[in-house]
């Protein structure tokens, strides 16, 4: 039975619970990280294969996808199928023109389309550089999708598998150039990707066209005078006001908890939101340089901060769902509604490779006006290396003096005390229970 929401998001399939490092059993009211993602359950993927095998329909949003991303036709999926961004633009022409699937009104999917797909029960490979693909699950059903890992073997790294949207970051690259969200379903995030790579490449993407529903991914905010918000289009209910005040994932799970033994606002079932019911809110026309704005509807009440590089900023909100990656449920995914930032070097900046520092643990070195990190690192740059509306994700607990330069290849900044907005059911929604 299709939603009759014009745009239901589609639930994380995240079905186990973490503490602040391992797997868990789901814990009950009251005991700690009770509230998580894995104990909330609403509309479930609902995926239909076509009798040709060539496309997938999701039943709960009305959105029918291409099956694979395989653009040269020859059943198997490597670096060759991926595609740039001018060449991306022009794949959904060439399947009208081929009536593909039996339809002609294929189109690129936006970055909420595309996020739609997104399976939380993945296994983030982000670390190691040789890891074994074999004991990895990717970030989209393959039961019906066909999926590729990066191949090292061209020079690719593992996590090389990220998808394209249509939708253009509004703000610039820390080069000046144009960033294009993605989702990549190897590592389990979103991030605006420059178009041009260092040393002057074009960027290239997996490409999986859609059709249907072209409502999809579009709000319908009403401000109901009473401090909170109704998306009449996903049929959620939001506070206006977020926290206030940022905190590690435990403690915003027990706050939540604690704004329901208040009845806050005259509720008492007020959850942390999923990271796609979180997503489900980004206005992705806004950004901090060029609206002045959270990468949010005006409506909606969005604290002020000072961020690391001391410019005016907005918070990263935290998600009930664990980030699960092969050290296990050491993070917790966010939503960035501001800066997506990260350190950068002079050589980074200037198009050469970055220096990947801290791993995914802490990190030697530290911010500008520290020692260098490395043998030419010179001083780092506070700059949105990925774009307000990006999805990445914090360590749980710990210091964010550990990462001084971030992590990653990016130096993303590591904050792990984020903010945090509350979320219930309002209007009808399918399947909805608690686990």
């Amino acid at each position: 039975m299709a939603s009759p929401l014009s745009y239901p998001i589609v639930d994380t399939g995240q079905s186990r619970c973490y503490d602040n490092r391992t797997e868990i059993a789901p814990p009950k009211p009251g005991q700690p990280f009770y509230g998580q993602d894995a104990q909330y359950q609403c509309h479930p993927f609902r995926y239909v294969i076509s009798a040709d095998g060539l496309t997938v329909c999701d039943q709960t949003t009305g959105l029918t996808w291409q099956r694979s991303p395989d653009t040269d036709g020859d059943g198997v999926l490597t670096r060759k199928d991926k595609l740039t961004w001018e060449q991306a633009q022009a794949q959904p022409a060439k399947l009208n023109a081929a009536k593909f699937g039996g339809f002609g009104d294929w189109r690129l999917p936006s970055i909420k389309d595309l996020y739609s797909l997104f399976n939380a029960s993945g296994t983030d490979p982000s670390g190691p550089s040789n890891m074994d693909t074999s004991v990895l699950t990717p970030f989209i059903d393959t039961k019906y999708f066909k999926f590729a890992y990066g191949d090292t073997r061209t020079g690719e790294r593992v996590i090389d598998s990220q998808y394209a949207s249509s939708t253009k970051y509004v703000g610039k690259s820390a080069r000046g150039g144009v960033k294009l969200f993605g989702v990549n379903f190897a590592d389990g995030r979103i991030k605006g990707y420059d178009l041009q790579m260092p040393g002057g490449a074009e960027k290239t993407f997996f490409v999986q066209c859609v059709r249907g529903n072209p409502g999809y991914g579009k709000n319908d905010f009403r401000d109901n005078r009473d401090g909170t918000i109704t998306d009449r289009a996903t049929g959620l209910i939001w506070s206006r006001m977020d926290s206030g005040k940022g905190m590690n994932w435990q403690d915003a799970l027990v706050w939540v908890q604690k704004k329901n033994a208040e009845k806050f606002l005259g509720h008492a079932d007020w959850r942390l939101p999923s990271v796609k019911e979180l997503q489900s809110i980004v206005d992705y026309t806004r950004s901090p340089d060029t609206t002045h704005s959270p990468a949010m509807d005006p409506v909606f009440h969005c604290t002020t901060l000072t961020n690391e590089g001391g410019n005016t900023d907005y918070p990263c909100y935290w998600s009930a769902t664990t980030h699960a990656g092969f050290r296990g449920g050491e993070a917790a995914m966010y939503v960035a509604f501001g800066r997506a930032a990260g350190w950068m070097s002079p050589r980074a900046l200037a198009g050469g490779p970055p220096e990947r520092r801290g791993g995914f643990g802490p990190g030697p070195g530290g911010p500008p006006g520290a020692p260098p990190q490395g043998q030419d690192a010179g001083d780092y740059h506070f700059v949105d290396v990925h774009g307000a509306g990006a999805q990445r994700s914090d360590p749980k607990a710990g210091d964010p003096a550990a990462f001084p330069h971030g992590r990653g290849p990016q130096g993303d900044v590591i904050r792990i005390t984020n903010y945090l907005r509350l979320v219930r059911y309002g209007l009808p929604h399918q399947d909805q229970n608690t686990r």
